[in-house]
């Protein structure tokens, strides 16, 4: 099968469905200028003092919360990002009451920014308690 008819199978696919969940991660986000974590360009493999995991523990914060605060202005603050064209085909799907929900890995809020209103985000939860216990 072709590019052209492998792509034009999932357009099928698309015009059929009216119960669609997307599950995506980082690679929506990069295109924005979002960097991953594991890609050879990734946080993982750039040089920190300290490894990035380690940065985004609550003990790291309260031990060097200076520098805790600038690896997240500097490479988590999302709010200088605009959504790319993924996000806002997602958001179109969802408004034509084709995508039920978004579920990604993703906490920089740039599908809700494109306009989908369901949204889950799998790691909010774990982030918004980490900065929770911070405060």
């Amino acid at each position: 099968m072709t590019t052209y008819e492998k792509i034009e199978k999932f357009h099928h696919l698309i015009d059929e469905s009216n119960n669609i969940v997307f599950f995506g991660g980082a690679g929506v986000s990069t295109e924005s200028g979002i960097p991953d974590f594991r890609s050879k360009d990734g946080l993982y493999n750039q040089k920190y003092d300290y490894p990035p995991e380690e940065i985004l523990s609550h003990t790291f914060f309260l031990k060097h919360t200076e520098e805790f605060y600038k690896f997240y202005k500097d490479k988590l603050n999302s709010l200088k990002y605009e959504p790319n064209i993924t996000h806002i085909k997602l958001a179109e799907l969802e408004r034509k009451g084709k995508l039920k929900a978004v579920i990604t890995q993703n906490i920089d809020g740039l599908h809700q920014k494109a306009g989908s209103k369901l949204v889950y985000e799998l790691h909010r939860k774990c982030f918004k308690k980490l900065l929770y216990e911070m405060s």
